[in-house]
């Protein structure tokens, strides 16, 4: 995995655990995570478009291409452009989210259900 700025804001020990266990070889662990990476970072990159004003889409892509493990000078931009404070608040909140669906979609139907109920109660 590469560093990212955002990689600070969250955790995937949930899906690491469920990589680490359900894959039968290092080959098949590494397409996993690369999966996931993939699609870690479009949805983080969607979701911080979403924000951005239209005139900024391109200096950020930019700014993100060149150093995308900056994570004072991506948050800092993004905080500018964005007028948010807590952008790292929304972010993490976002990558959350982004956690639990990709965790829905690796595990079996069943083991979801089961998960979802015992963290209801």
């Amino acid at each position: 995995m590469t560093k990212l700025f955002f990689d600070n804001l969250v955790a995937f020990e949930e899906i690491e655990v469920f990589i680490k266990d359900s894959a039968s070889s290092e080959e098949e662990r590494e397409e996993l995570w690369e999966l996931v990476d993939e699609v870690i970072n479009n949805k983080v990159v969607e979701k911080i478009l979403d924000r951005l004003p239209r005139n900024n889409h391109e200096e950020f892509l930019e700014i993100f291409h060149k150093c995308p493990h900056d994570e004072v000078h991506i948050l800092g931009y993004l905080k500018e452009k964005t007028g948010k404070g807590d952008i790292e608040k929304e972010l993490q909140q976002e990558l959350e989210n982004i956690s639990s669906d990709i965790l829905q979609e690796l595990m079996p139907q069943d083991e979801v259900t089961a998960e979802m109920r015992v963290s209801k109660k």
